[in-house]
């Protein structure tokens, strides 16, 4: 089987590469930055004397929902540099009339959602990965990291570094300024040219404008259709400066034991460390990290037989996560942080953590990660190491390799460690429009027998078309005891054991789409696509599942989506995912059908709305869903969501007839774009939880905040209380 595999790759890769066209954004649309010959204040006001001399863009090329054309409305953008800053300057052009989803920073929905300025930077010039910094028209900021997955270019809002913006409206138009030190940069110091691009939201005419033109089928923030940014001379900044960021908690808890209630009061402090070791390449250190301030994980209905995976949202496990987490396919994660201080949905007292991560030269990349947790309970003290690396070969391929080490630590007579290796190597073609990636992983434990690992992923992307293929092979001893592999441990629901089984798995995929000709067409694109699950196990295929789906895209940003999927599963274990009060599904055939239907309203009025639903069969019996949301916008200070998701699984006989309800509200205030307070209160039925989140930040100083969380959880049967808490953390950063 893993002869096939690479057998397969090869003739993928040589039959692609010499096929390919050479993207040319970098070379023709460059931007010549020299120093500024004045003090330029971030204030949103164009001033002639801080900005008159310098080199101005003025032409920008519609991306999306159309890749054909210039921008209707006006942009212009000039940069600028000191010792320690990069200044960007943009001015807007447009009607008057603009679209600001709220203040809160770093969120998706206020930037992208509304009317928005963003910078994609990637100053070591590896097409890999970068940086991006944007504001919207209400002066809302988010920066985010960049990094690639199967040649498509994505991004993580988590990242948080120190830059300065101010945003001004006018009757005509509005200005944004940033000043972005190069300390919160990593870049090469001898390499004079960075790949850059901007990108302007205008959703009034509800499309996105870049600097370079490029195809639809890949993101406005793509790293490999950026313009350059040529320097005369890159400045040289303090590499010796230290950021510290100190942080302590006062907290109060209230956790039901049995019938009754334990109270704990506790007083903690640590700190956060950041060394630049050199302008491309940091190490982390985190003391008693806390992480407190989190965001509440969403309540999810999941009636499938496997666990699945939610977020990281820890701070310490956020910057340049890419390198660390970017191993394997969806359904196999060798490395999974979530993983480390979480177990059972309990929090683990984390001792330390440390990491270098970064660039060595221009086409090496490394990270080295250690996490040591505390004892808690029964759980043992774990050191957890794990260190990644990868090259970057031909123009935009890179070879991959990375291990991991678990052991118990301290004092216990537990001895359990295990160790994972791999090696992928992802060739990405300079158009990017095709990409191939051939991955071998794995595993050693004690007690436990050698497993591995074997895939193949691949995509071949035009502005069309698009086609795609994952094979993997698992076998049944593969252990990844800090990494995500779901589908490995299947539970018998008869005898309450876990049983490991690999598998092989197959998933061809292909879409078309279309975009109307007609400029008034209230439709901007619509189009099928297909995707085929297969499941083998000694080369007998026990489970596949067929999707299709056609997909509507209207001009005022409206969508419908209709769906069809067909399942066919030869059940391997008796199963139970409805409660121990039915029967066990036994092991047999199923066979059965569903339809969905999903449709979200324009978001750009205050009031928006998603609907849909399911209906069919499910398993031995039948299954229907509906879901709705709504969200009405206070002006750009506030967001109140209300959702409601209702599944009705009817199973004959005693398999299982049961209503789910799953309710959630979020309310989202913006006072100023440095005070926040989001609410969360959300009611599971099938965890029998309802819980509430409240979070109130103030972001005083750059990096440094203060915040009040509240959260408490009841069961839903009587709403007895399970646990609560209050949490006051104050955070400041500097340098030394």
């Amino acid at each position: 089987m893993k002869k096939s595999f690479l057998s397969i790759a090869f003739l993928l890769v040589t039959q692609f590469m010499l096929a390919q066209e050479t993207a040319s954004t970098r070379s023709t649309f460059q931007y010549n930055i020299v120093p500024s010959q004045a003090d330029i204040k971030v204030d949103g006001i164009e001033s002639e004397d801080e900005w008159n001399t310098h080199q101005t863009i003025d032409q920008f090329y519609n991306h999306n929902p159309s890749d054909k054309g210039l921008a209707k409305h006006k942009t212009e953008v000039k940069l600028a540099y000191t010792n320690q800053m990069l200044y960007v300057f943009a001015k807007m052009y447009d009607e008057g009339k603009r679209v600001v989803q709220s203040l809160q920073r770093d969120s998706d929905n206020a930037h992208f959602n509304s009317d928005s300025f963003t910078i994609v930077i990637d100053p070591i010039n590896t097409k890999q990965n970068g940086v991006m910094f944007g504001v919207n028209a209400g002066g809302a900021e988010i920066d985010g990291s960049l990094s690639v997955e199967s040649s498509q270019t994505l991004y993580s809002e988590t990242w948080d570094e120190r830059w300065f913006s101010s945003v001004k409206n006018y009757d005509t138009y509005w200005i944004a300024e940033f000043a972005i030190p190069f300390s919160s940069l990593r870049y090469n110091e001898n390499n004079r040219e960075w790949g850059i691009n901007f990108i302007r939201g205008d959703k009034i005419e509800n499309f996105y404008y870049t600097w370079t033109p490029f195809p639809i089928n890949f993101n406005a923030i793509d790293v490999n259709y950026m313009g350059t940014l040529v320097w005369s001379q890159v400045p040289q900044v303090k590499s010796n400066s230290v950021f510290v960021k100190p942080f302590s908690t006062a907290s109060t808890y209230k956790t039901r034991v049995g019938e009754d209630y334990v109270t704990d009061e506790n007083f903690d402090v640590g700190v956060d460390i950041k060394v630049p070791i050199t302008t491309s390449l940091y190490g982390d250190l985190a003391i008693n990290p806390d992480f407190s301030n989190a965001d509440v994980d969403q309540e999810v209905v999941n009636i499938t037989r496997f666990d699945i995976s939610l977020p990281e949202r820890r701070e310490f496990f956020l910057e340049n996560n890419d390198i660390f987490t970017n191993f394997g396919t969806d359904n196999f994660r060798p490395f999974f942080s979530r993983r480390i201080g979480l177990k059972n949905g309990e929090s683990i007292p984390i001792l330390f953590g440390a990491k270098v991560t970064g660039n060595l030269g221009s086409d090496f990349r490394l990270g080295a990660m250690n996490v040591q947790t505390k004892k808690s309970g029964d759980i043992a003290a774990e050191n957890n190491t794990v260190l990644a690396a990868q090259y970057k070969v031909l123009k935009r391929s890179i070879i991959k390799g990375m291990f991991i080490n678990r052991s118990t630590t301290g004092d216990t007579t537990m001895d359990d460690h295990s160790q994972n290796f791999g090696t992928e190597f992802t060739y990405i073609s300079e158009k990017g429009n095709f990409n191939n990636t051939v991955s071998y992983h794995g595993s050693t434990a004690k007690d436990f027998s050698n497993g591995y690992f074997v895939g193949l992923e691949g995509s071949y992307n035009s502005r069309r078309f698009g086609a795609g293929w994952v094979l993997h092979t698992i076998n049944d001893h593969y252990r990844a005891d800090v990494g995500f592999t779901p589908r490995i441990f299947n539970y018998n629901a008869d005898t309450g054991e876990v049983i490991h089984q690999g598998y092989s798995f197959v998933n061809p995929w292909m879409k078309y789409r279309f975009f109307p000709e007609k400029e008034d067409s209230g439709i901007v694109e619509h189009g099928a696509r297909t995707w085929n699950h297969f499941y083998y196990h000694d080369n007998s295929l026990f489970e596949r599942q067929n999707n299709v789906a056609y997909d509507l895209f209207f001009r005022n940003t409206a969508s419908l989506v209709f769906t069809a999927t067909h399942v066919d599963i030869d059940l391997q274990f008796p199963t139970n995912f409805l409660g121990d009060e039915f029967d066990n599904l036994p092991v047999q055939g199923y066979n059965y059908w569903n339809g969905s239907v999903d449709f979200s309203s324009d978001i750009r009025n205050r009031f928006t709305y998603t609907a849909g639903g399911t209906m069919g069969s499910f398993y031995n019996g039948n299954i229907s869903t509906l879901y709705a949301s709504t969200n009405y916008r206070f002006g750009n200070w506030g967001n109140f969501s209300l959702s409601y998701d209702y599944n009705n699984i009817d199973l004959p006989d005693n398999y299982g007839d049961v209503d789910i309800h799953l309710v959630k509200f979020n309310g989202a205030l913006s006072f100023t774009n440095k005070l926040f307070l989001s609410n969360t209160v959300q009611y599971n039925t099938l965890s029998d939880n309802f819980s509430v989140f409240s979070r109130l930040q103030w972001r005083y100083s750059p990096l440094s905040d203060i915040f009040l969380v509240y959260n408490q959880n009841n069961n839903t049967n009587g709403f007895d209380l399970s646990n609560r808490s209050i949490i006051l953390k104050l955070t400041y950063r500097f340098g030394l």
